[in-house]
């Protein structure tokens, strides 16, 4: 499988451990109204929520890059570090986002939004 690939794919899966997160262990959880629940939560269940929101928002451009890259036959290399780069940096906003390190988490989005446009670029031929 293409290294890219599967970073698109755990990428798409990042979201749902971050609903996990929120929701993990608590005994109260209300499944008939998840989205309410949530949105009553406080500390790092609000906190693992938002991560998963925003997760969410990042990923079709990502998906994007990655496949707008290969169609562009960009070097599967450089493609693949863009890709790596892009989940460590998510993975990383992700775990800030949950302790509440807030400059941390955003140096960690500001790295994955410049790995998406490192792949667009590459695209480009930049």
């Amino acid at each position: 499988m293409n290294k890219a690939f599967l970073c698109v794919l755990i990428a798409g899966l990042l979201p749902y451990v971050c609903a996990m997160v929120a929701k993990w262990g608590f005994q109260k959880f209300d499944n008939h109204n998840p989205r309410q629940w949530l949105a009553q939560q406080t500390g790092f269940r609000a906190r693992a929520n938002a991560a998963q929101a925003n997760s969410f928002e990042s990923f079709p451009l990502f998906a994007a890059g990655v496949i707008i890259a290969t169609l562009a036959q960009v070097d599967a290399a450089r493609i693949d570090l863009y890709a790596f780069a892009f989940v460590a940096a998510r993975v990383g906003f992700i775990v800030c986002y949950v302790a509440d390190k807030a400059s941390l988490r955003s140096l960690f989005w500001l790295i994955g939004l410049l790995s998406v446009v490192g792949l667009f670029a590459a695209a480009l031929g930049l």
